[in-house]
């Protein structure tokens, strides 16, 4: 299975959660009872939530992807750090060539294409958090280019 088809599917499993808590909420609501309706209220606000959290997840990814297509289309996407057999990143390799990337982007603090690839380098050494902390960062500065 892709990964598109994969969070695809994980948006649709998670609207249908959505919803049947949604109902559920109302329900309770419904009843008139103090305890309920608190509980009835509360389950309105987690699927309100969860709609929010799927938003913005989805849009990071349209929204990252369509910049890495961007940068593979200029021709400044290959890393230069070799894979192995699997497709992934070797993370000796990746964390050798991390420091090159990080300096660019310091070099280049303005620079979306920087930092998206020092976001493709801090996912190839394994640091997920950081990486798609410099692709958001990447994401912001190319909106504010246009």
């Amino acid at each position: 299975m892709s990964a598109k088809a994969g969070a695809v599917l994980m948006a649709v499993l998670l609207a249908l959660y959505a919803v049947l808590v949604g109902w559920r909420a109302v329900q309770f609501v419904a009843t008139g009872e103090p305890v309920a309706v608190a509980m009835g209220v509360a389950l309105i606000v987690l699927p309100l939530i969860a709609a929010w959290a799927l938003w913005r997840e989805l849009m990071f990814g349209v929204r990252s992807q369509a910049l890495v297509r961007r940068l593979e289309a200029e021709g400044g996407l290959d890393l230069g750090i070799p894979l192995l057999p699997s497709g992934r990143p070797e993370r000796a390799a990746a964390d050798a060539a991390f420091p090159e990337f990080r300096t660019a982007a310091e070099a280049e603090p303005e620079s979306w294409r920087a930092w998206l690839r020092l976001g493709l380098a801090y996912d190839a050494a394994g640091d997920r958090r950081r990486a798609r902390s410099a692709v958001r960062r990447a994401i912001t500065l190319e909106r504010a280019e246009r």
